[in-house]
């Protein structure tokens, strides 16, 4: 098992610790909190050359980003890179047919839930697929057990919740005839759940202000061959994110023996997300 990492400002020791990192791409990705132009993710690889690097390509393209698009894709596939996060299709078209030899990670956030997409996919040549954050353990274990594709789960994060292209603070405050706020906290009143939202050049996106503690799973998802897990660093002190990733790589070198490991960063609270509970829809009922 691998451990990836998502930084909010690199770090040479968390780096060091971790087998990779994901670096999101400057104006083609969405919902990271920092992002890199492609010059910079070159200086990046070559500073890190044992490192495995994936690009986060995650947004949907415009027709008018296109020739862009082919243009960067064309740059990053000479890095040799260990893949592209994807959520467009047209990601998946563009290296057909620019012949790219760089492997692609199929990013479709709540869609990337079942073994028999995840196969189809792989038929088409995806080699990864980043499991959906919505869907519990155990249907993890199912597609890590029926399905060809190399999975990645991520297992501790301020996760990310939607998405909105639209400028949705920026329109808000000037309803409002007041000047904007790029990012605030609101509460959902049915739940009391806090998000938060942040606006940037590509739109709007929420995050769930509680921290999703994966670490009790690790063990579980180590014993069913899953290849790789995923850490992001937002919202996380970088002293105590350094700790994690250095004492997670132990834990695993160890064959994931240790309650002590587990016990140590329920600092970082004690929601598990969706591991354990499973998504219910229901008709609702008039009167």
């Amino acid at each position: 098992m691998k451990l990836l990492v998502e930084l909010e400002k690199l770090d040479k020791n968390t780096i060091k610790a971790a087998d990779g990192l994901i670096l999101a791409l400057k104006d083609f990705s969405v919902q990271s909190s920092t992002t890199y132009t492609k010059e910079e993710i070159a200086q990046i690889k070559n500073a890190n050359p044992n490192k495995e690097i994936f690009v986060s390509v995650n947004k949907n393209i415009f027709n008018d980003e296109l020739e862009s698009l082919k243009d960067t894709l064309i740059y990053l596939d000479t890095l040799n890179l260990t893949g592209i996060f994807f959520y467009d299709l047209a990601i998946v078209q563009l290296k057909k047919e620019l012949n790219l030899k760089v492997d692609l990670v199929w990013n479709q956030t709540f869609m990337v839930n079942n073994y028999k997409t995840c196969n189809y996919y792989h038929q088409k040549g995806i080699k990864y697929a980043l499991l959906s954050k919505e869907i519990t353990l155990e249907e993890i274990l199912e597609i890590a057990a029926k399905s060809t594709i190399t999975p990645m789960v991520e297992v501790v994060s301020l996760p990310s919740v939607a998405f909105s292209k639209r400028h949705l603070l920026t329109n808000y405050y000037h309803h409002l005839a007041k000047s904007p706020k790029y990012k605030i906290t609101i509460t959902e009143k049915a739940t009391n759940q806090e998000y938060e939202v942040i606006e940037d050049e590509n739109g709007t996106n929420f995050y769930l202000k509680t921290i999703t503690n994966g670490t009790s799973v690790i063990k579980e998802l180590y014993d069913n061959n899953i290849a790789y897990i995923i850490m992001r660093s937002y919202e996380i002190p970088s002293s105590l994110f350094t700790d994690l990733v250095v004492d997670t790589k132990k834990y695993i070198a160890s064959n994931c023996c240790g309650e002590e490991y587990v016990s140590k960063y329920s600092k970082l609270g004690n929601d598990t997300n969706f591991f354990f509970k499973k998504t219910v829809y229901r008709v609702k009922k008039n009167g």
